[in-house]
This record gives structure tokens, sequence and C-alpha cells, in this order.
């Protein structure tokens, strides 16, 4: 739309004084993205959206300040409106395998069970809808499966014809074999079952339109990574470790083992980094100990408020060693342990909760990774047959 006042001014000359102006995590320019949607002119009044490609980015503001800098050192004299939207894209080509509706599969992995994998692949889910995407939380460790309790549910799916609906809670879409099972049962079966399994959960149940589906993968390197790297184009995978050299070399093999498939490494994450004694006694402590918390009084230097249990930033290093973004560190808290336990496992991402701004940090993270990855999977165009 042209503003009759000033009729040369057009939506490409917005397109232009926009020319350079980057989104910081992907690198690219906002308009080459075709980011820079709905131009108004009208008014005085330049008006637009800078469609972003995840509700969680991370640097939202400053996006947003660099295109109303870009419009009033290029086109001053105007007032501009500047809406941010964000609309969650996948890899844009259609692979063999992939699930109809479904933009991104994350899985989330560990090289050993102990470290917090379904607990992260949890709350990175919940995470993620807390922005506004439209999230599923897979879990495909058959064995252990530990969703149906962190989130609180005992519902049997619900078949329609060929199709399994998969249960709800908290606004997640859901499916694991804990919903299939009697709670004491053992699951005992061998390879060519887990298959079948995976694929009936990753092709029969009726997943619908989501921007992430989040897999809970067993620990370890066995035949479900193996299933689901062959069959499903995975957008990538998460290692989730903890910080001590035991954990570490089986991260390592975990990152092997994705690599060797050809799964893209969207990052690890160090859970249990440090305990906060600080925020156990605003939590806890009586009268006198949040006295202490307030003048930090109780510690000899600063610091000593973390207690760096099983070592301090072993993930951190081993991802740059390995050449792996590093998506944040989680830190031990009774809260996140209670809210997982007690099948409240949503609540981890609510406001009086400790580890919401660690969680939101791995989770914006996560969602930039993604972005990125989908950026190395341009769609292709179409080619042209020559007569």
């Amino acid at each position: 739309m042209v503003d009759e006042l000033n009729p040369e001014l057009t939506e490409r000359d917005v397109l232009d004084a926009l020319k350079g102006v980057k989104d910081p995590d992907l690198g690219r320019d906002l308009v080459d993205l075709k980011m820079i949607k709905d131009i108004r002119i009208g008014d005085g009044t330049i008006a637009l959206t800078v469609n972003l490609t995840t509700p969680a980015c991370p640097l939202k503001g400053k996006i947003e300040n660099d295109v109303r800098t870009a419009l009033q050192n290029r086109l001053p004299g105007w007032t501009y409106e500047i809406t941010m939207s964000a609309e969650v894209r996948g890899k844009g080509i259609q692979e063999k395998g992939d699930i109809p509706g479904v933009k991104n599969v994350i899985a989330v992995g560990s090289g050993k069970g102990g470290v917090g994998k379904s607990t992260m692949a949890a709350t990175i889910a919940f995470g993620l809808k807390s922005y506004g995407a439209k999230v599923g939380l897979m879990d495909a460790d058959v064995y252990g499966p530990s969703v149906p309790h962190l989130v609180g549910s005992n519902n049997r799916p619900m078949a329609r014809g060929d199709r399994i609906v998969p249960i709800e809670a908290h606004g997640l879409k859901l499916m694991s074999m804990g919903f299939l099972l009697d709670p004491n049962r053992a699951v005992i079966m061998r390879g060519p079952m887990l298959h079948g399994i995976m694929q009936q959960f990753l092709h029969q149940v009726e997943w619908g339109e989501l921007d992430y589906l989040v897999i809970d993968l067993p620990p370890g390197t066995g035949d479900v990574p193996l299933t689901l790297a062959q069959t499903l184009p995975l957008t990538g995978a998460v290692v989730v470790c903890t910080p001590q050299e035991v954990a570490l070399i089986d991260a390592t093999r975990a990152v092997a083992m994705f690599r060797q498939l050809k799964v893209p490494i969207l990052g690890m994450i160090e859970n249990m980094a440090f305990f906060d004694v600080l925020a156990y006694l605003q939590e806890r402590g009586g009268p006198e100990a949040k006295k202490l918390v307030e003048n930090k009084s109780c510690f000899d230097k600063p610091g000593d408020e973390r207690v760096h249990i099983f070592g301090q930033g072993g993930a951190r290093r081993k991802a740059e060693e390995l050449g792996v973004p590093f998506l944040g560190e989680v830190p031990l808290n009774l809260f996140l342990r209670e809210t997982g336990d007690e099948g409240r496992i949503n609540e981890a991402l609510s406001e009086n909760s400790p580890s919401r701004p660690y969680l939101h940090n791995v989770v914006e993270k996560l969602a930039a990774q993604i972005s990125i990855q989908n950026l190395k999977n341009p769609k292709m165009p179409k080619l042209e047959i020559l007569s």
C-alpha cells in the first residue's frame, strides 16, 4: 500500500532500506529470508511485520531494534509500526519417512542413564510450548518409559480406525509405551518388535500439525536411535550429560553415534551443573536463612553459593572439543525433582520455578539451532523439463 502524500515511497523502498539487517543467530539478511511481511505505507506511517523463524527467538528485541534503526536512518521522518510475529519453519523439502504435518523432529539422547534425559526432553517440550509453538512429546524409551509419570497422566490412547489418537496433557500431544502397559509390568522384546513399535508411534499416531515433535530416546546407542535415524529424517539430536568425566565419556559416544548415522547435532545440555544453595535457602529456609541469603554472609567469597557436586563446566568444554553447540546448563534443585516425581513437570517452567531461566535459555538456544539447521536444507527449485 502506498501513501497518497508520498507516492514515490514504495514497498520496494522499504525492503531496500532493510537490506543488510540480519538475524544474528542465522547470520542471514531478513529480506533474503522473506521475514519482512505485510508492508503498509500511509498517513506518514510505515507499518510492517517481522516474521521470525521461531517464537522462542532469543534475540527478538535486538532484531526489532535493528529494523527500527535501519528505517530511521534510511527513511527518516516517518512513524514506524513494527509487529513481531513468528512462524516455525521446517527444512523446506519433503523426504521419505517424514511425518505429515510435523515440521521438526528433535531426538533427545544420552550416552548413559541417570543424567536426567527424560526430564530435559519433557521440559524442552513444555518450554517450546510456553513460547506458543505446537509441540508433541514421544517417549521412545520403551524399556523405561518415564513420560507418563513426569506429566502425571495414566490415560490410555484411543483408536480411530487404524490410527492412534495421542494423549493430551497440559497442551502437549503425548505417546508412550507407558500409556499402553501395566506400570508394574516389565517390557521384554527384541529389536524387530522395537522397530515395529517405533513405526507405529511415528506414523500411525495422529500427531496433527506440530511445529516440534520431541523424542525422548532410551539411553545408550542401541536399536531405537538406529531405527529412528534410518527411517525418519530427524531435524537433529540433543545430547544430555552431567559434568563428571564418566558421563562425558558416554556423551562423546552418543555424539559419535549420531554423526555416524548422519543426524545433525543441535547441541549438548549440561544437567545437574551445580547445586544452587541460595535458591535452596530462599525456597526452603526459615527467616534466619532468608536473612543470610540477602547479605550472602554465609559464604566466604563470591561463587561459593554454587556447589559443583559433579565438577564444573565439563559439558561446555566437551562441546567445544567436539565442535557442537553448547545449549546451556541446568542446576540441581528440589523444585525440579519434586515436580517430576509428582507428575507436574510442566511447572518447571512456571514463574516461581528456580529452573525457569535456565530452561528458557536452553530452549531459546535450541530453537535457534533448529532454525540454523533448517537453513542448511534449502528447498530445491523446481526443474523445468526442456522439450
